[in-house]
């Protein structure tokens, strides 16, 4: 059962996400498939209050990244708001019988989960970063553009700058490729930073070290931040507050500490009870995922 200190802390989550700058309501999403319709978001409902770190998690497929791109204008054009709006400092991004957006919001940048297939293989990284600084700085020279480039490499720790922006993604790691999409997010200077999946494919020494510079960005920029992830662990140690997603829908969502002490819905303690520990064995993670049904319908 609840306690009366757990009861407290949701409430308090839910004033301070009621004043959040970005608010997501109701919104249920849709695609036109050749096997019919596939709704892949359910009426969903949360918000990010300034300069809040959010987490959202669940299973491959529960809306997460959707989610994202619709905040971000970045949905298919087989996509269909079927209810439901985006709201950004007020103003509506995204709204049921609205055309979808065209361009992201200049005020939210993301993060992509693969960064290889998120840079063009054929052009040079600085040539990249150089572009999206100058659709920020439209007046700036190219020199200026450059200089600019450095100093965002320099901001995520990629050093021999000016021999990496003349490097192409395939001579670089894939955790150097990631920092140039973390370049490209800072230079949007955003208030809110989507950060989808960020360290999938990586070594656990360089999952850190991405998480660590995601982590010192968004207090040296004062940014909101909305984690996208699978894992309780990490979205436990970044994150303020938690939205559980499942198959389209937020099933639970709560301060971090209390979430984790005191979790409500059977799908969220089936996703802690599925986190591995150095006391787990196999078969009782197996166990675990058998009987509170995650990863089944």
């Amino acid at each position: 059962h609840m306690t009366a200190a757990s009861a407290k802390l949701r409430e308090v989550s839910s004033a301070a996400a009621a004043a959040g700058e970005l608010e997501v309501e109701n919104l249920a999403v849709s695609f036109g498939t050749r096997a019919g319709e596939v709704r892949a978001l359910k009426g969903i409902t949360f918000s990010l209050a300034p300069g809040e770190r959010l987490g959202l998690v669940g299973e491959s497929g529960s809306g997460k990244s959707v989610s994202c791109l619709s905040i971000m204008g970045l949905l298919d054009r087989n996509a269909q708001v079927a209810s439901g709006r985006v709201r950004l400092h007020g103003r509506t991004l995204i709204e049921v019988g609205k055309p979808l957006p065209k361009s992201p919001p200049p005020e939210v940048a993301m993060i992509f989960q693969y960064p290889r297939t998120a840079l063009n293989p054929i052009r040079s990284v600085g040539a990249q970063l150089m572009d999206v600084l100058a659709t920020i700085e439209p007046g700036a020279s190219r020199a200026q553009l450059r200089q600019r480039a450095l100093g965002l490499l320099e901001e995520v720790r990629i050093t021999r700058g000016e021999e990496r922006l003349k490097a192409y993604p395939f001579e670089l790691s894939g955790g150097q490729c990631q920092r140039i999409l973390i370049a490209m997010a800072l230079a949007r200077k955003p208030e809110v930073l989507i950060a989808d999946e960020p360290t999938t494919g990586l070594d656990v020494v360089t999952q850190r070290a991405i998480m660590d510079l995601i982590a010192e960005a968004r207090d040296a920029h004062g940014m909101g931040c909305i984690l996208v992830t699978h894992d309780l662990a990490l979205a436990g140690e970044f994150c303020d507050r938690i939205v559980v997603m499942k198959q389209g829908e937020v099933v639970e969502e709560g301060p971090t500490t209390v979430l984790f002490d005191d979790p409500r819905h059977p799908y969220t303690r089936g996703l802690l009870a599925a986190t591995p520990a150095l006391t787990h064995s196999l078969d009782a993670l197996r166990g675990a995922l058998l009987e509170t049904g995650v990863g089944h319908d």
